[in-house]
């Protein structure tokens, strides 16, 4: 880290975006009566800038010192940027520089719906924790191994026939990219759950309070191709790992 850098603009030096977090949408009526009464209240506008910048100050330092513990020729000096666009959605992700620098991106609206410094901290402990596991590296080797099934598949049952066969097979290598880079996906977003509860905890943070950032996150149950587990799920990863710190 080099004085807590916040660069508050969306770089032009993204490269490709790897884990999303997007609570896009609150808890339907029929959501349990305990998750609605562990809201807190969102915070003034000052105090989510204010809380933004504390967190980063003390999670950033960790999460490098992490990188580097557990990684060998990684690039783990981490930037954190704020898409202050208008209208993005509350969001956050991680993803890499042109130049191979790892970057953690947070909307104007996450830093504003947060309800407390744990949840961001929580947030940016899991998206380092992405970079750190080299989620986004697996991601795109294993989109390409679905891309290059599907269309072998679609050449054998294409053989033969027409032009439109080149089309038919363009398609199926779509979808097999599609496929293969969602087979693993919410395995991993469990890991960056585990990894993230032990930077959020390091950095001095509570990672169960922090988690409760889930509880306004539409539940995806277990969706086929679906690219997050069960919130109920990563609450308890978060919950038995936080238990052994």
């Amino acid at each position: 880290m080099r004085n807590a850098r916040i660069f508050w603009a969306l770089s032009a030096a993204i490269a490709v975006a790897g884990c999303t977090v997007t609570p896009s949408q609150r808890p339907s009526q029929t959501s349990a009566p305990q998750q609605v009464e562990r809201q807190e209240p969102r915070v003034a506008s000052q105090q989510a800038v204010s809380n933004f910048e504390a967190v980063v100050a003390r999670v950033e330092p960790v999460a490098e010192r992490e990188c580097r513990a557990r990684t060998k020729g990684v690039n783990c000096d981490f930037k954190i940027l704020v898409d202050t666009r208008k209208g993005q959605p509350i969001n956050a992700f991680q993803t890499l520089s042109k130049e191979g620098q790892p970057l953690i991106v947070f909307t104007v609206a996450l830093i504003a719906d947060a309800r407390n410094r744990d949840e961001l901290a929580f947030v940016l402990g899991h998206e380092a924790a992405h970079h750190v596991e080299g989620h986004l590296a697996e991601r795109q080797q294993e989109a390409q191994l679905g891309a290059m099934a599907g269309g072998i598949l679609a050449s054998i049952l294409t053989s033969g026939s027409s032009a439109a066969g080149g089309e038919i097979i363009d398609q199926a290598m779509q979808a097999g990219a599609f496929v293969g880079a969602r087979a693993y996906s919410k395995d991993k977003e469990l890991e960056a759950d585990a990894l993230g509860t032990v930077i959020t905890a390091r950095a001095g943070y509570d990672p169960v309070r922090g988690a409760a950032f889930f509880s306004r996150i539409p539940d995806p149950g277990d969706q086929f191709l679906g690219t997050h587990p069960p919130n109920a799920a990563r609450i308890q990863v978060v919950r038995q790992v936080a238990a052994g710190l």
